[in-house]
């Protein structure tokens, strides 16, 4: 059984709506000797600084985030990817604290399985940029704006899927096209979005 770590206190003191569960959740991680740390302002659990497994919370559910689930047999269908972007992580999602005291042996098996598949060395094969979907805005944009279709091709692999990704996510052409115009400057100027 791994300590808790004071840092992370903070996270559990203020959740409202979720604590019973997400110290349930806390406590099963523990239990597995896993590290606990900070991270992306959540509960991280590490195994030889290796990501495991990352509580967080939502309006509707809280859950354990598999950084490998992609690669862990899920007999029971309860891993859930989260968007069709997201590639290697998996949820576990919670309603209530019956549902993990239910679930607690599962609950441990699959954190056992992602430690073996993280011991193992195992990676998520990813798509490749050219396999991510072009919103037809940007193809739109890109037609009529050369410079920008060469910048836009001169970005590194990573810093084109992040910008596929952001202007794919809106639901409205509307808000896709305002992603695009503001963009546009970064990409002319050879900026990844997070740069």
């Amino acid at each position: 059984m791994s300590a808790a770590n004071a840092k992370v206190n903070f996270f559990f003191d203020k959740a409202a709506k979720w604590q019973p569960e997400l110290l349930a959740l806390r406590k099963i991680c523990l239990a597995l000797g896993l590290n606990e740390e900070l991270k992306w302002g959540c509960p991280c659990y590490t195994r030889d600084e290796s990501n495991i497994v990352l509580i967080h919370a939502f309006k509707d559910y809280c859950a354990l985030l598999f950084f490998k689930g992609a690669l862990i047999k899920d007999l029971r269908g309860i891993l859930i990817q989260q968007t069709e972007n997201v590639q290697s992580a998996r949820q576990m999602r919670f309603t209530n604290l019956s549902e993990i005291t239910k679930l607690k042996t599962t609950i441990t098996k699959y954190i056992a399985a992602a430690i073996a598949v993280e011991k193992a060395g195992l990676k998520v094969a990813l798509k490749k940029t050219s396999e991510f979907k072009m919103p037809a805005e940007l193809q739109t944009q890109l037609a009529k704006n050369p410079p920008l279709k060469s910048a836009f091709a001169a970005l590194t692999p990573g810093r084109q899927r992040a910008y596929l990704l952001h202007f794919s996510a809106p639901k409205q052409a509307k808000t896709r096209i305002a992603r695009i115009e503001k963009c546009t400057p970064r990409i002319l100027d050879g900026f990844g979005l997070n740069d």
